[in-house]
C-alpha cells in the first residue's frame, strides 16, 4: 500500500479537526454547554465521523469522507436564546430531516432547487460575524493577534489548507510564552454525557431547519460534487440517509450533525493519493482511525482550548471561516438577477434578528426567497 494513502487521511483529519474545533467550542458556549457537555459533543462527533467514514468507504469502495458541519456549527454559535437541551432537540430534528432526505429522493431534488444565491447569502450572513469578530480581536491583544494575522497571510500562500492550524499551534505557543495561558490541564480520557432534549418551536425553526438546510446545501451537496468531480458515482440517498442516522444516534450526547465532507474529501480523492481511483477508498479507514484517536482525547483537547486566550479562539474561528465567507459571497453575488434577493438573505441573517423566538438564519432564507418570488412575479 502506498504511504500517500494514510498521509492524505492524516492531513484531512488534522485540517478538519484542528482547523475548526474552535467553532464547535464557540457553538457549545453559545448554548450554555458545560465543559463536560462540550467534551461529550466533540467526542460524539469524532465517533460519528469515524463510523461513517469507515463504513461508507468500505461499502461503496469510494473515498467517502465525513465531517462535522462547520457552517452548521457557525449557525449555532451565532444564535442566542437557546440552551443545550433545546440545541439537542434541534439536532435530533435535523437528523430526522436528513434521514427523510436520504429515503425520499424528491426531497434531495427539492433542496437542490433552492437558489444557490439565496442559500449562499444566508450562509454568508451566518459566518460574516466570525470574520468581523476576528478583526475586533486586534485592539484586545495586538501583540498576540497582529503577528498571527501576518503569519496567516504568509502561510496561506505556502499551504492554504494548513494555514489556520498553523495559527492555532503557533498562537498557542506564543500565548504560552507571553504568559497568557492558564494552567494546563492534566490529560484525561473522554466520556459521553447524555443530555435530555427539549423540543420547542423556536429551536425547531430557528436552529433545526436552518441547520438542516445549511448542512444539505453547503456540505452534503458539495461533498457529492467532490466525489463526482473525482470520477465516482456516489449513491446520494443512502449516503445522506446513513449520515443522518448516525447523527440521530449521537445527538443525545450533544453532537450536532455530521455529513459528507467537501474540503477533507478533496484531500482524499485526488490522483496524488493513488493513481488508481479504485484504491483511494482506503483513505476512509485511516481517516476513521485518526478520528477515533481524537475521540479518545477529546476531553483533554477541549480542556486545552478552555485555557487559551479568548481573543486567540475568536481569531482562529474567524480565519477558519474566511474561505467559506469568500465562497458564499462569490456565489451569492454571481447572478445579477438574484443579487438583491441574496443581499436581502445576507442582511437579514447577519442582523441577528429574532422574531417569535426564531433566529435570523430562518428569516434570512425566507426574506431572500420572498424577494426572489416577487422579482419573478414582476417579470
Amino acid at each position: 500500500m502506498r504511504l500517500s494513502i494514510p498521509s492524505a487521511a492524516f492531513v484531512a483529519a488534522i485540517v478538519g479537526f484542528g482547523g475548526t474545533l474552535a467553532i464547535i467550542i464557540a457553538a457549545a458556549n453559545a448554548v450554555g454547554a458545560t465543559q463536560l457537555q462540550t467534551a461529550s459533543w466533540v467526542t460524539a462527533l469524532c465517533i460519528a465521523m469515524a463510523v461513517e467514514s469507515l463504513w461508507l468507504s468500505w461499502w461503496t469502495k469510494m473515498p467517502v469522507i465525513s465531517a462535522w458541519s462547520t457552517p452548521g456549527a457557525a449557525l449555532i454559535a451565532a444564535s442566542s436564546g437557546f440552551n443545550i437541551s433545546e440545541a439537542v432537540g434541534a439536532f435530533i430534528v435535523a437528523a430526522l430531516m436528513l434521514i427523510a432526505t436520504g429515503l425520499f429522493r424528491p426531497l434531495t431534488r427539492l433542496i437542490s432547487r433552492i437558489p444557490h444565491s439565496v442559500a449562499s447569502g444566508m450562509l454568508a450572513g451566518i459566518v460574516v460575524t466570525f470574520a468581523i469578530n476576528a478583526v475586533k480581536t486586534i485592539p484586545l491583544d495586538p501583540w498576540l493577534i497582529l503577528p498571527l494575522m501576518a503569519a496567516f497571510l504568509v502561510f496561506r500562500i505556502i499551504n492554504p489548507s494548513l494555514s489556520v492550524l498553523a495559527v492555532l499551534i503557533g498562537g498557542g505557543a506564543l500565548a504560552f510564552f507571553m504568559g497568557r495561558v492558564g494552567a494546563l490541564p492534566a490529560p484525561e480520557l473522554s466520556t459521553l454525557t447524555l443530555i435530555s432534549p427539549s423540543f420547542t418551536p423556536g429551536a425547531i425553526f430557528g436552529l433545526a431547519v436552518p441547520l438542516y438546510l445549511v448542512t444539505m446545501a453547503s456540505q452534503n451537496l458539495s461533498g457529492l460534487a467532490v466525489l463526482k468531480a473525482a470520477g465516482y458515482e456516489p449513491p446520494a440517498g443512502p449516503l445522506i440517509g446513513i449520515t443522518g442516522l448516525v447523527s440521530l444516534l449521537t445527538a443525545p450526547f450533544g453532537a450536532s450533525t455530521s455529513n459528507l465532507a467537501a474540503i477533507s474529501a478533496a484531500i482524499c480523492t485526488g490522483p496524488d493519493v493513488h493513481p488508481d481511483p479504485a484504491e483511494r477508498w482506503k483513505t476512509g479507514p485511516f481517516y476513521a482511525l485518526f478520528y477515533l484517536i481524537f475521540a479518545v482525547f477529546g476531553a483533554s483537547l477541549v480542556a486545552v482550548f478552555a485555557v487559551l486566550p479568548a481573543a486567540l479562539i475568536a481569531l482562529v474561528a474567524g480565519l477558519a471561516l474566511m474561505p467559506s465567507l469568500a465562497n458564499a459571497l462569490a456565489i451569492a453575488l454571481a447572478d445579477e438577477r438574484q443579487r438583491f434577493a441574496a443581499t436581502t438573505a445576507f442582511a437579514v441573517t447577519a442582523s441577528g434578528l429574532t422574531l417569535f423566538g426564531i433566529g435570523s438564519a430562518f428569516w434570512g432564507l425566507i426574506g431572500g426567497l420572498l424577494v426572489l418570488a416577487l422579482d419573478r412575479f414582476k417579470k
